[in-house]
Order: structure tokens, then C-alpha cells, then sequence
């Protein structure tokens, strides 16, 4: 017995300092999680821990599960599709009692979710949907009107008619979806939308994209970034090019909010990803109660400026 703890210990121990492989986290240690077959078990299948908006959400997750005194596995898939599927498949095995989704692809992880949903095991959906299934629970802001409500303050600083860049997130993503179709709601009308590409949420792309578009098109007044790390690449950009370009961002991340008291952001959304995180475990605990749980939980949205 004592080996066997030893060993556990030791497998939970690699599982938590080396982020390669199975990148998974966990609250209580691997032994606990592979004997919790009753299915009183969480898992939570985060699309990446490279993003500071997920970490607060997983930070708000772990912060309810201990709090409410419940095991929770959560399992990053590094932004990368084919190894979500995977690792909700490896949780499915676990006969984990709900499973959280952050999408990577709202697409892509769909087979996995129906399957899951299929061996009796409840879902929920967290800040991204799972686009054609029907999942218990879906918590996440209003995308669409945190978009449109940025792209209305940018109207506003750069002028009607004005040329502005969007700079997108990972294709197939709810959030790259409703946040495009926000943007596009008051900008197709109001705006010249002089380009619009792809940056996958990420700061590094954001600032190449975004240098590639002033080489293009140096009379771009105003960006539209998906998400902060995005809009902070660009500022990056904007920076070095030496012209006075707005960047509003979505997600309110503590380097965002800064930029934005700094002058280098005009704005960016306010979404709760803590709250969310904690949301989604309250829910969790409902379910695995037997009680009855809202379909649809709304996080409200506000522009900081």
C-alpha cells in the first residue's frame, strides 16, 4: 500500500510540473481522480493556459471547487484542436460525473461533446459554445454585444467613414465568431474595413499581423482586436510605426486595463472570467445534485475606457 501511495504520488507530482504531454492540472492528486469512478468527479477541458483571461477562469474554477469541496482535473489543450478531443475523451474514461468545455474550435470539439453527452455524462459549455449540440449549460458574455458596444466607442474616436483593421481570433471559435459579427454590425455600416485577418488570440501574432497591415495601408485610423493580447501586439506595432492609431481589445486583462490607463489602448470589454470559472463549478455541483440548472447563464460585458 505504501508503494502504491508512493507511486501515485510520485505519477500526480510529474503530472504537475511537467507541462508536455498531458498538460493536465489537478486539484486533488492523480490517485484520488482515477479511483473517483462514482462519477463525483469535474473535468474541465481549458482550450489554452497560455492567455492570461483563461487563467483567471480556471483560477475562478479551482478557487469554487475547493470551496464547494469537490475534485476537479483540469486538462489545457495548448490551443491545439486534435488534442482537446483527446483529452475529453481521456476524461470521458475517467467517468467523470460533468465535464466543462472552453472550446479551442467550436466546430472541431463538437464529435467529442456528443459522445460524451452520449454515455450519460452532462456538459457544460464555458465563454465558447460547442456550435450544433445542445450542451446542459452554457455560461459565457454576451460576445456579440461586447463587440458591437467596442466597435461603437471606435466609431466614435476615429469618425465615421474612417478606415479600421479587425484583427481576428482562432477561426472557428465562438468567440471569433459572435465578436466578429459584433464588429461587422456597426462597421460594415459606419466604417471602412480596410482589412481583416486572422491573429489566433495570440500577442505575437497580433503584432506581425499587424505590422503587415500598416505596410499595406498606412491610413488606418482605428484596430478592432478580438481579444487583449491581440490589441497589445498591435499596440506594439502602432508603437514602433509612430502613428496615431486607436486599439480597442476584449477581455480586460490586467495588461489590457493598464494599457488603456497608459493611453496605449483606448478600450477594451470587461468580461469576468473568474466569475465565469466559478459559475461553471456552481452549476457542476447543481447537476451532479440532481437539481435543475439554467440552460443559458449570462456574464454581463462593460467597456472600460
Amino acid at each position: 500500500m505504501k508503494i502504491k501511495k508512493i507511486l501515485a504520488l510520485m505519477a500526480a507530482g510529474t503530472m504537475l510540473m511537467t507541462m508536455g504531454g498531458c498538460n493536465a492540472i489537478t486539484i486533488d492528486g492523480e490517485e484520488n481522480v482515477r479511483e473517483g469512478s462514482s462519477g463525483n468527479v469535474i473535468g474541465f477541458s481549458v482550450s489554452t493556459l497560455n492567455n492570461p483571461f483563461f487563467v483567471t477562469l480556471t483560477e475562478g474554477a479551482r478557487k469554487a471547487a475547493t470551496e464547494n469541496n469537490v475534485e476537479l482535473v483540469v486538462v489545457d489543450a495548448g490551443d491545439d484542436a486534435a488534442k482537446q478531443t483527446s483529452d475529453i475523451e481521456d476524461l470521458v474514461s475517467r467517468n467523470v460525473g460533468v465535464l466543462i468545455v472552453n472550446p479551442v474550435d467550436s466546430d472541431a470539439v463538437a464529435p467529442a461533446v456528443k459522445s460524451a453527452m452520449s454515455q450519460g455524462i452532462k456538459v457544460i459549455a464555458v465563454d465558447r459554445g460547442v456550435n450544433g449540440v445542445d450542451v446542459d449549460c452554457q455560461i459565457a458574455s454576451d460576445n456579440v454585444a461586447g463587440a458591437r458596444m467596442a466597435t461603437e466607442y471606435l466609431m466614435e474616436l476615429v469618425g465615421e467613414g474612417a478606415k479600421v483593421a479587425e484583427l481576428q481570433g482562432v477561426p472557428g471559435a465562438s468567440a471569433t465568431i459572435d465578436r466578429g459579427a459584433g464588429f461587422h454590425q456597426v462597421a460594415d455600416q459606419s466604417l471602412q474595413v480596410a482589412a481583416s485577418q486572422t491573429a489566433n488570440f495570440n500577442r505575437a501574432e497580433g503584432m506581425t499581423v499587424m505590422e503587415n497591415i500598416l505596410q499595406s495601408d498606412g491610413t488606418i485610423k482605428g484596430v478592432f482586436a478580438h481579444n487583449d493580447e491581440m490589441a497589445l501586439g498591435a499596440v506594439e506595432a502602432v508603437a514602433a510605426s509612430g502613428k496615431d492609431i486607436k486599439i480597442v481589445g476584449f477581455d480586460a486583462t490586467d495588461d489590457a486595463q493598464k494599457a488603456v490607463k497608459d493611453g496605449k489602448m483606448a478600450a477594451t470589454v470587461a468580461q469576468k472570467p473568474d466569475k465565469m470559472g466559478e459559475t461553471a463549478i456552481g452549476t457542476a455541483v447543481k447537476i451532479m445534485a440532481g437539481e435543475t440548472v439554467e440552460k443559458s447563464i449570462p456574464v454581463e460585458v462593460e467597456l472600460i475606457k
